[in-house]
């Protein structure tokens, strides 16, 4: 597998590693930073709205970092805002592009809290902003500002894998259509990066801002093995997320059903759940052990454990707590999670 190939499933494991279980920001202000009272229009009947409102709003009067400090605020304490933090801090990438035009302007007051939904919401209104009819023509200049193109930065990663949101907002989430789109970026890379935002996009799904037809409860799968082979990557390395929601976060079924991923596909999907075994315990050492422990042989193990150290990297922002995980760990798994630690610290 080459460096490029690399980047891009170490980019998308670390972006998505947090779809389930809510994870903080390593730079989340003091909780004395509130800035703003209760929205008053909190006892209607539709609090998602209003909140939309609210943050609409307090983006545009007092600013972005005003407006973060606020959400993460009400995260501690609001048991409806964490549910829906990342369709919130969309809201706020939204806002920002009216105060913000330019892409690297906007991401410059931005972070990844809440999954990177601000820099997904930024894309999308960036991409909405150039309109359908422009769109093929503009869609390789979109990201030109964003600096580090030659070295994959991850900034540069998160504008070209918010193209493949903000085109699933334009096209209405129609998936193959957004892949089609995603294709007449020049560089491999970037079509990879876009894909996994189209894909991203598609599987978190919570009926109230994101709907997609392309899932499927009674196939979990799906559209993983419907799509050509040149997507599949992408798309198994979000669609556990899915899988273990219909599954009842069974962890055993969803073994089980990543053994019957398309054939060259499974240990992909045993990386991607791996990354939720992390996600879900809050990157807890013990507890992801004991999920990646319910692989059925070894290469299940070692993948679902390859997986999750990264996530432990990508939470933490350190290698420190990956290599306690890896210590406890059998030693065959153990070298496998080490040798990964030490690479995926190094490029990150």
């Amino acid at each position: 597998m080459n460096l490029k190939n690399i980047l891009i499933i170490v980019f998308a494991l670390a972006l998505v590693g947090g779809i389930i279980a809510a994870k903080k920001s390593k730079t989340v202000s003091s909780l004395s930073e509130v800035v703003a009272s209760d929205p008053k229009c909190l006892t209607e009947s539709s609090p998602l709205a209003c909140y939309e409102k609210f943050y609409a709003d307090l983006v545009a009067k007092a600013g972005v970092e005003k407006a973060f400090a606020d959400l993460r605020t009400r995260y501690e304490s609001d048991s409806f805002v964490r549910s829906q933090c990342h369709p919130l801090t969309h809201v706020l990438g939204n806002s920002a592009v009216k105060l913000y035009p330019q892409v690297s302007s906007a991401f410059s007051h931005g972070d990844a809290f809440c999954w990177s939904g601000y820099y997904h919401g930024v894309m999308e209104g960036i991409v909405g902003n150039v309109g359908e009819e422009k769109i093929l023509a503009e869609l390789n200049n979109i990201c030109a500002d964003i600096p580090g193109k030659a070295v994959y930065s991850f900034d540069y990663y998160n504008c070209v894998h918010g193209l493949g949101h903000g085109l699933m907002a334009l096209k209405n989430i129609e998936l193959f259509e957004s892949l089609e789109t995603c294709n007449t970026l020049v560089g491999g890379w970037e079509k990879s990066s876009c894909y996994s935002g189209v894909f991203m996009e598609n599987v978190i799904v919570d009926n109230k801002n994101h709907f997609t037809k392309y899932l499927k409860p009674s196939e979990p799968l799906y559209p993983c093995n419907a799509v050509a082979d040149q997507y599949k990557t992408s798309c198994y390395l979000m669609q556990t997320s899915y899988m273990l929601k219909v599954s009842n976060n069974d962890f055993a079924k969803v073994f089980a059903l990543c053994r019957k991923s398309d054939k060259g596909y499974e240990n992909i999907c045993f990386q991607s759940l791996g990354r939720d075994a992390s996600g879900q315990s809050v990157s807890n050492a013990e507890q992801t052990k004991a999920t990646c422990d319910l692989g059925a042989s070894y290469d299940e193990k070692s993948n679902c454990v390859v997986g999750a150290v990264k996530d432990f990297i990508s939470y933490y922002h350190s290698d420190i707590e990956a290599k306690n995980f890896c210590s406890i760990l059998s030693e065959d798994l153990g070298k496998v999670c080490l040798d990964t630690a030490v690479a995926y610290y190094r490029s990150f």
